[in-house]
């Protein structure tokens, strides 16, 4: 076979004229000495339009600076080649981006540069690739950053794990490394996570999807949670060789799912620990669910209720009302729950609306049981309607025997005063005046007690002078002071205003029960009586007074019981002091209708100190004004008195008592009798 010979001029001519790579000579002065069709097509340009033509004519101008740098070699021939890329402007005005390949060509001897040969390949379409590509590469990380996802890649194999930059930043790290390890990963969690983590991977090397999170904890005030999410990639031996996947930072909805779940079982316990039955049910009125309560007072399970018509419990009719939006004619109307087995359950019900996206879904049933506080409200009642009609019949009955009373004693001192009588008589007569006055006492402070307690007692404001009050009191337990051989001490206050204004005769029932306490338990010694100003203003002042004594004293113990009704502090077999226990029950009573409080002093030394306060008003026009226009007596004058009392004997005792002191006495039956008389005469 003959072997043709090859014409390198034409080879090269044909070459130079068909290959698509743009070809050209370019002068060192920069014009087009000569293109090839590739170009002229690349550009758009006829070959005689580019000879008139600059090589830096058809540079973009963003890039004409670039030029001289890429050149600066080539001319100074310090560079044998140069590759570089640039953009350019076809003849239509579009875009082009070029690589040029650029060779100078100089002589052998002289190194005179003669022209540049430069290959030039269009590359517009892999520049346009790679800016999409870089643009979906900043949207991808904008949105990793957004939704703080990062990407990952793990080569199983190699053991080299690659990580996004918002996967550094989600864990607040600079970058070290340009691949990471599995130790590397590990580092940033807890031991239980590590194990955790790597059973997850054995179960993603069995193709289940591969979820795991984990807390990282830079230190105990700052904690995030992270989630992996990844996807395992097989060879063709189906051996996993890859793990590619997403990290994201879930912290806030880990924080949203927290108190959500603090909520839900904050709601949870409430329904479940609540005493009071608690029902859910729709807009239908159909049961969603109910809590323990509900179960016990129905006798329905949970499972059972729901999906059933609240109106079985409640009544169709009060369902009607919840349902047209009746809530509280509703609340009012339903007053029972009924029970599986037919017997109703009395109840105290609230209902409240279920908004979900400000759209009612349906009503909360509040039921409470109030059996046993009806039960204990009864009880109340009639507990206070038998202590009504025990301080009734207190009353009544003191009432009843103080009449005849009074008959009794009132003869005796009418008979004291018959001539005649020898001392024997007497002296029956006098034990028998005692006995009736111990036992009138008595009467007194039940029927005072129970008055009291009934709240019918009304204190009178009346002047009075305190010093006279204290003297008086004091004066009638003098007799037992002197058998006893008691010192008395008063101190009264300089700047007690006089008069006061208040109810004199109750403050010397407190006194007298005070001192004549004092004088009776104390058998040596002595007793101090003090009153001081505590406070005053323009019209009240309060009062302390004080009354101690060296007596037996009282246990600290039982301080706190002598102001209950009927206590004594001796036992009832073995006290030798007479009275009810009623004393100091009926002062502490007092004292507080004067606004006032009484207490047992503390002290070391020996005997008990009472004190008490009281408010009382200085000045009071109204009663100055009535004691001004009130007529005066002369007390030797003889007054005309009318008595009503439909007891004969007290009328009788009345009478004579009256006459005696030098009086005329009228006296009527009843008080219809006693107004008639008044119209007929004039009494004072």
């Amino acid at each position: 076979m003959q072997v043709q010979k090859v014409n390198h001029h034409e080879f090269f001519e044909q070459i130079y004229n068909h290959t698509p790579i743009g070809v050209a000579l370019i002068a060192p002065e920069g014009n087009w000495l000569k293109v090839n069709p590739a170009f002229c097509h690349m550009t758009g340009f006829t070959y005689e339009e580019l000879m008139e033509l600059r090589c830096q004519d058809l540079t973009h101008p963003e890039n004409s600076s670039m030029d001289k740098v890429e050149e600066a070699g080539l001319f100074d021939n310090k560079v044998k080649e140069n590759i570089y890329e640039r953009r350019c402007i076809k003849k239509n005005g579009e875009e082009l981006w070029c690589s040029f390949h650029v060779t100078p060509v100089s002589d052998d001897v002289t190194c005179e540069l003669h022209y540049f040969i430069c290959f030039i390949v269009d590359i517009t379409d892999r520049i346009r690739s790679e800016r999409k590509l870089s643009h979906s590469k900043g949207i991808s990380a904008n949105a990793e950053r957004l939704a703080k996802i990062g990407s990952w890649e793990w080569d199983v194999v190699h053991d080299q794990i690659t990580i996004s930059e918002q996967v550094l930043e989600i864990f607040e790290l600079d970058r070290t490394n340009q691949y990471y390890c599995a130790k590397d990963i590990y580092k940033v969690m807890s031991t239980a996570d590590v194990a955790s983590l790597r059973e997850k991977i054995r179960d993603a090397e069995q193709r289940d999807p591969f979820v795991f999170e984990f807390k990282y904890a830079q230190s105990e005030a700052r904690v995030k949670y992270i989630q992996l999410r990844g996807l395992i990639i097989y060879n063709k031996h189906q051996q996993p060789v890859e793990l590619k996947g997403v990290l994201q930072d879930i912290t806030e909805q880990k924080q949203i799912e927290f108190r959500l779940q603090e909520t839900i079982e904050r709601y949870t316990s409430l329904k479940k620990y609540n005493h009071d039955a608690i029902i859910s049910f729709n807009m239908s009125g159909n049961i969603i669910n109910a809590n323990p309560a509900a179960v016990k007072m129905t006798g329905y399970a949970v499972n059972e209720m729901i999906g059933k018509s609240i109106g079985r419990f409640i009544g169709a009719s009060n369902l009607g009302l919840i349902l047209r939006s009746h809530y509280g004619l509703a609340e009012k109307k339903m007053n029972t729950v009924l029970h599986k087995d037919g017997r109703e359950t009395e109840v105290l019900v609230t209902l409240a609306p279920i908004i979900i996206n400000n759209v009612n879904v349906g009503y909360y049933l509040i039921a409470k049981d109030i059996t046993e506080q009806k039960k204990l409200l009864i009880a109340k009642e009639t507990a206070e309607r038998m202590n009504q009609a025990k301080s009734d019949f207190l009353a009544m009955m003191s009432h009843e025997i103080r009449t005849p009373m009074n008959g009794v004693i009132g003869m005796t001192d009418l008979l004291l005063d018959t001539p005649g009588l020898s001392k024997e008589q007497t002296e029956y007569i006098q034990i028998i005046q005692k006995s009736g006055d111990s036992l009138l006492t008595i009467i007194n402070d039940i029927l005072d007690f129970s008055k009291i307690e009934s709240g019918k007692t009304d204190l009178v404001v009346d002047p009075f002078d305190l010093q006279e009050i204290v003297t008086e009191t004091v004066q009638i337990v003098k007799p037992l002071i002197r058998e006893k051989k008691l010192d008395i001490h008063v101190c009264l206050d300089e700047t007690l205003p006089i008069p006061l204004y208040g109810d004199a005769s109750r403050l010397k029932q407190v006194l007298t029960n005070l001192i004549g306490n004092a004088v009776k338990f104390t058998l040596e010694g002595s007793v101090e009586i003090e009153v001081r100003v505590k406070e005053q203003c323009e019209e009240n002042v309060y009062l302390e007074f004080k009354v101690k004594d060296t007596g037996v004293g009282i246990p600290v113990e039982k301080r706190q019981q002598l102001f209950e009704p009927f206590y004594q502090l001796d036992n009832f077999m073995t006290r030798k002091t007479q009275g009810t226990g009623l004393g100091l029950a009926i002062s502490k009573k007092l004292i507080e209708l004067m606004h006032g409080d009484i207490w047992i002093e503390d002290a070391d030394e020996p005997g008990t100190t009472f004190i008490f306060t009281a408010c009382f008003k200085i000045n009071n026009e109204e009663v100055s004004q009535r004691l001004e226009l009130s007529p005066k007596k002369n007390r030797d004058t003889p007054l005309h008195i009318l008595i009503a009392e439909d007891n004969e004997m007290n009328q009788l005792v009345l009478s004579k008592m009256i006459e005696k002191k030098g009086h005329f006495v009228d006296h009527v039956a009843d008080g219809k009798e006693a107004l008639e008389a008044v119209k007929r005469n004039a009494y004072d």
